[in-house]
């Protein structure tokens, strides 16, 4: 099965491989995050903004990169991120997700991968999936990207473990009760141990954005 990448993506794969380069000129770590590490790892292509994850005193510094790459920056009251506009697409400069800051574990959780033939740092598919879901309220309690997500990549994920992080969470609690009936969560025997394949690296390499087979 195919995952056809709404209108938009090409102009994400554009505005993250800027944004990318910015930040690497100004020697600012930072990790792919959200739907476009998903997409990076095997998942479906996202239909949202370009998320970095970054420390939060690499943050101003950041943010100072992308507007001198010639984009608009912002920086909202809410405390845990700052923006940066490429034209329409959004640039989210997150330090502080939903479940606890950025620290030197999300660093040593992600993989450098091939992404449209640039080396990146990914974030790890247990930290996508639970910044998603611990950020989830009663006003927008959507688990469609999650599940799709998790069922592309099931096997790498920590079950245990991602159970763990967002069980105290009643959307997370939800979400495995979603996944146990939906037939996306392993059997028991199978979280014992991780496999983590990334069988898409070689075409994220070749520039292809149309998503696994």
């Amino acid at each position: 099965m195919s995952h056809t990448p709404n209108d938009d993506f090409p102009e994400l794969i554009e505005t993250m491989k800027r944004a990318a380069a910015a930040l690497r000129d100004a020697e600012v770590p930072f990790l792919l995050g959200g739907g476009m590490a998903a997409w990076a790892r095997g998942g479906p292509p996202t239909d949202h903004d370009v998320d970095l994850l970054l420390r939060e005193r690499d943050a101003e510094l950041a943010l100072e990169a992308l507007e001198a790459a010639g984009m608009r920056g912002e920086r909202p009251p809410e405390g845990w991120l700052l923006k940066a506009w490429d034209g329409d697409v959004l640039v989210d400069l997150i330090f502080r997700p939903a479940g606890g800051p950025v620290d030197e574990a999300y660093f040593d959780r992600a993989s450098e991968l091939e992404v449209v033939a640039l080396p990146l740092l990914v974030a790890s598919t247990d930290d996508v999936l639970a910044t998603k879901l611990l950020a989830m309220s009663e006003q927008d309690p959507d688990y469609r990207p999650v599940l799709e997500i998790a069922r592309a990549l099931r096997e790498q994920i920590d079950w245990a473990l991602l159970r763990e992080r967002v069980d105290e969470s009643p959307f997370g609690a939800a979400f495995f009760t979603l996944a146990e009936r939906l037939r996306i969560l392993p059997d028991a025997h199978e979280t014992n141990h991780r496999v983590v394949p990334f069988p898409t690296r070689r075409a994220r390499a070749s520039g292809d954005v149309s998503g696994p087979a």
